[in-house]
């Protein structure tokens, strides 16, 4: 397949302070831009026909009186939902505000400029509508049950931005009461993207999977998700320790046991890391490790050097907090990483979880999968590490980025016919015709937004 995408060019050596405070500018600099870009176009996404408007005539088969046809045939046959409307590709992108990026609980309606981009991308990388609906509730009963009584307009949701403990409890009970998938990107988004990066790094530094020492610092909702799905493609837990504000996690710790019934996550991989029995902070979990996946507070100084060089030979290092990973490149290097990713596109290695939900949903929504499973995000993985091993894979090209638009629809393959394998999907296709599939949707998605600009209905963007 025709790459679509160059390697970029990174600096990764120490640089001169005035090239760190050049650095932090440029960090700075899109938040500036965002405050011009979106008043001008208020909001990213908007509603247009899919339909020809031939006449006025034809609204008497869009609507009434002809509509009545389709609405009686869906009432005989439910599943018929998914051939007269758009339901099969359309996903809700839900959220209650509490945790918005590193902005904390900022409320429904603020939340809403995040949710909007993240339809955005929805639709521009993997073809599928997505709508922002932001609650403005924090009950997590109240939620879930807003968004059952929600899911017959959907093909399936992806909850964004909720605070923890609660983010488990809403995702595990909807996953088991919806009959729609039902996704949080925060939790198995980004277990996605760093299974995939950690794969292609231990590929080049040759260590088995199932022997590697992993610590996790960070014990929020994503570093919980990707330890759970880690564990499943094949790390060992009791060669890992997670680290959380008090420091490593382990079944005698006073704090765990009195909220044992509030962070059951927390509690469970308290039960079968550390099989060292370990105590002390990050630096004590750091020694001889062989990976330390990061998602805690932004940096520089989360993560510190001299505790980096006690890491065992050929380290990994994920700094992926956000907008400031929790240690600089070069730090990571001069203590002796090996490969080093963050979260940010001017850095290597960027793990970025719009490299996964796009091309997930397109799977799941074409093969009319009625759940995600933590198999069909492995094989997301799988797919997302060997697009990366095809363009050609070295310590700093350990993932591909958005620009390679090439991985999309091939995950969008992996995980619908690992659904198929599994039971969860309702059609059934080869894998070349959900390529094809995929392919056309993603393609004509990119088409129209470029010919929405060069055609002005898409206004030009003021100079920012």
């Amino acid at each position: 397949m025709e790459k679509t995408m160059e390697k970029p060019t990174v600096e990764t050596s120490a640089p001169a302070p005035n090239e760190v405070d050049a650095l932090l500018a440029r960090a700075q600099k899109p938040s500036a831009d965002a405050m011009i870009m979106h008043p001008f176009y208020k909001g990213k996404m908007q509603a247009v026909p899919k339909c020809v408007v031939r006449d006025f005539n034809d609204f008497a088969i869009w609507y009434t009186p002809g509509v009545a046809a389709p609405c009686r045939a869906i009432e005989a046959d439910p599943e018929q939902v998914y051939e007269h409307t758009n339901k099969g590709n359309t996903v809700a992108v839900i959220s209650d505000g509490t945790r918005v990026l590193g902005l904390g609980d900022i409320g429904a309606k603020a939340a809403i400029p995040v949710m909007e981009g993240k339809a955005l991308l929805y639709k521009y990388l993997g073809g599928v509508d997505a709508v922002s609906v932001c609650l403005d509730t924090k009950d997590p009963d109240k939620f879930i049950e807003t968004v059952l009584m929600l899911q017959p307009n959907y093909g399936g949701v992806n909850l964004e931005d909720i605070s923890q403990p609660k983010c488990f409890y809403i995702l595990d009970t909807l996953r088991e009461q919806a009959e729609i998938p039902i996704w949080h990107d925060d939790q198995q988004g980004t277990a996605t993207v760093a299974l995939a990066g950690l794969l292609n790094a231990l590929r080049i530094v040759q260590k088995p999977i199932d022997e590697v020492k992993i610590v996790f610092q960070g014990c929020g909702a994503s570093n919980v998700a990707c330890s759970r799905l880690l564990f499943a493609a094949g790390v060992k837990p009791g060669n890992c320790m997670a680290i959380d504000s008090k420091g490593i996690l382990h079944p005698e710790r006073e704090d765990l046991v009195r909220r044992k019934h509030e962070f059951v996550d927390k509690w469970r991989i308290a039960n079968i890391t550390n099989a060292e029995g370990r105590v002390g902070g990050i630096a004590e979990a750091l020694v001889g490790a062989d990976v330390c996946l990061s998602l805690s507070k932004p940096g520089p100084g989360t993560l510190r050097p001299e505790w980096v060089e006690k890491m065992a030979d050929d380290a990994i290092v994920f700094a992926m907090a956000n907008p400031i990973p929790e240690m600089w490149p070069w730090e990571a290097k001069e203590a002796g990483v090996r490969i080093f990713a963050t979260g940010r596109s001017d850095f290597p290695n960027q793990v970025n979880n719009s490299l996964g939900f796009p091309g997930i949903f397109r799977g799941a929504l074409d093969v009319r999968a009625a759940t995600i499973t933590d198999e069909m995000c492995i094989a997301a993985a799988n797919a997302l590490a060997d697009q990366a091993v095809d363009m050609g894979l070295d310590e700093e090209h350990i993932l591909p980025t958005m620009d390679d638009w090439a991985v999309f629809p091939r995950e969008a393959v992996a995980v619908g016919m690992k659904a198929q394998e599994l039971g969860v999907a309702r059609l059934t296709f080869t894998a070349d015709e959900l390529h094809r599939k995929a392919s056309d949707i993603i393609a004509e998605s990119r088409k129209l937004t470029q010919w929405m600009m060069k055609e002005g209905f898409i206004a030009e963007a003021p100079e920012v």
